[in-house]
Formats: structure tokens, C-alpha cells, sequence
């Protein structure tokens, strides 16, 4: 069957409904992008739901939906192994500006996920299964019993737009009674991009995640996560050719049985692009697979 954005968003509705309220916390989740120390248990399995929207970029139209639904199981009390099938809805239409990338047209379609052949002049629309992913997270000390939380995270995808790898240092650090958790990541990732010319275009990332969120109520925390993000054109964080900075609030609900938690991420002015990518900025933001707003909902509960 064909996956569209409908259904994706049908699916993870319908899901969040067949949910039932109670009373006590589930403590998973509570940021958007970042991810932290709280594991599931030896034994425990959960379901997880993504949705993510990247929305708007220099000009025209840009919607970048991708979805992940995750199986998360604790393998042992400190070591947590998932599995991910991804799925994406891609619109652009004249959403390039920049003449380096559309020559003497005012505006152009292009960026992440459309390929180099398609005619720059016309709108671009795809939907589809992109692949899949696995992940483990290591946790080395937990920030419920020790002042900083470390943790080691792995990730290899695979899948039509691009193949990954992607590593994870996880800090976390617990005040007030658990109350307010601040977090941060350090990620590097390696990737070989398939919808640009050969099929096989390298490229690294580095990005720095950092936030903050304060439970203020029984069920409820809110807080603000920030993006610190590096592209590079080669692997092994060679050449770099993007630099952007986002920003945003995050919104977490915990109940017994499942959470939900929704996010927010806009893209600063400042950003810049240099060694050879300047193609991907205009209007001091950066682009490729950028929009100006990131917005993501996760939902989640427990399977046993």
C-alpha cells in the first residue's frame, strides 16, 4: 500500500486515541530531538510513534514529512536495542532561491530528497517506505544515582535517500528531585546520499543538542531544546559546508500506560554556508534537507 502523508498522520491519531488516561508517570520521552538516559527496563518493550514536519524554506512551498515507528526492548537494565521502519512525504515547489542553484531563474525546486534529474522548473512530490534503522543505547551511569548521566548511542539506516551511521554521546544531569532534567548530545553521523547524481555522494554531519525540561505538574513538564548543527561533504567530518543554529520550546505529557510529547525547532538567522556549498544558503538560513521550522509529536506506551 501506498504510504502518504494521510495515513501516516491517521495512523499515529488513531493511535494516541486508542490510548487510555490514568494517573501515573511513564517518564519517557520528555524532549523532542534529544534523547536521554531513561531506558526501559530488562524485558520491557514499547512502541513508539514519530512524526516530523520540516516546513518552509527560502521561497515557494517545502513540506518534509518523515515518520519513524519504533519498537524499543530493554535487553538488560542498562542497555536498550530498537528497531525503526521510516517512511517520508516530500513537497517542493520553487522553494530554492539562490542563483548558484536555480541560474537565471528567479526561484527553483530542489533539496534533500529530490533527485538531480528532476526538472528544477516543475513542483516535486514523492511518498514512500525510505528504509529502516536499528539503534542500542549503552547507559554507562545513571543520572537518578549519579550526578551526570553518560550514555553511548549507535545507529546504522538504510534506506532509498540515504544510508547512516550514526553515534551518540548522551549526557544527563537530574535536580530537584528529578524534577528538572537537563540534557545534551553530541552527535556524528556518516552518510552516502543516493538521490544526487551517482547515487552515492558522501557526506558528515556533526551537531551539538542541548535543552532543558522542568516537570510543573504531576503529568506535565515543558522546556526549550537548541540545535548547534555542522554539514560536511566528505566523510569523517571533512570540508564543511553548513553551519545553523535552531531553536525551540518542547511539551511532554506522561500518563501510566503512554506519553505524548510535541516539539518545536526554528531555524536562527546567521547560518552560513562556505567550501563549496553555498548553493544551500539564501537569506542568512541554510537549507539542503533545513527548513525554517521543525516540528515534531512522539507517542508512546508500553507492550508488556
Amino acid at each position: 500500500m501506498k504510504m502518504t502523508i494521510k495515513r501516516i498522520t491517521l495512523f499515529a491519531v488513531l493511535l494516541a486515541t486508542a490510548l487510555h488516561f490514568s494517573f501515573a508517570n511513564a517518564g519517557e520521552g520528555a524532549f523532542g530531538w534529544i534523547y536521554t538516559l531513561d531506558l526501559q527496563p530488562k524485558g520491557k518493550l514499547e512502541f513508539e510513534q514519530r512524526l516530523q514536519l520540516n516546513q518552509l524554506q527560502s521561497a515557494g512551498t517545502y513540506d518534509a514529512w518523515t515518520a519513524r515507528t519504533e519498537l524499543e526492548y530493554g535487553l538488560t537494565n542498562n542497555l536498550q536495542i530498537a528497531g525503526y521502519i521510516n517512511s517520508y512525504y516530500t513537497s517542493a515547489s520553487q522553494n530554492y532561491t539562490n542563483p548558484e542553484a536555480c541560474g537565471d531563474s528567479a526561484s527553483c525546486t530542489g533539496g534533500y530528497g529530490v533527485p538531480s534529474s528532476h526538472d528544477p522548473a516543475t513542483p516535486y512530490r514523492k511518498s514512500g517506505i525510505e528504509g529502516g534503522s536499528l539503534e542500542a543505547i549503552y547507559r554507562i551511569t545513571n543520572p537518578v544515582t549519579s550526578p551526570v548521566g553518560v550514555g553511548l548511542y549507535f545507529e546504522p539506516t538504510i534506506g532509498k535517500n540515504k544510508n547512516e551511521i550514526a553515534a551518540r554521546l548522551l549526557l544527563q544531569s537530574n535536580f530537584i528531585d528529578d524534577k528538572l532534567i537537563l540534557a545534551g548530545n553530541v552527535v556524528v553521523a556518516n552518510e552516502r546520499l543516493k538521490f544526487i547524481e551517482n547515487g552515492n555522494v558522501p557526506e558528515s554531519m556533526l551537531d551539538f543538542l542541548v535543552g532543558a525540561s522542568y516537570r510543573f505538574a504531576p503529568k506535565w513538564s515543558a522546556g526549550v531544546e537548541a540545535r548547534f548543527h555542522n554539514d560536511y561533504s566528505e566523510l569523517n567530518l571533512r570540508n564543511q559546508v553548513q553551519r545553523a543554529t535552531f531553536v525551540g520550546p518542547n511539551m511532554h505529557y506522561a500518563a501510566k500506560d503512554w506519553w505524548v510529547t510535541g516539539a518545536w525547532r526554528y531555524q536562527l538567522k546567521g547560518g552560513n554556508c562556505m567550501g563549496g556549498g553555498e548553493a544551500e544558503c539564501s537569506n542568512a538560513r541554510v537549507w539542503d534537507s533545513h527548513s525554517v521550522n521543525e516540528f515534531i509529536v512522539k507517542v508512546g506506551f508500553p507492550l508488556n
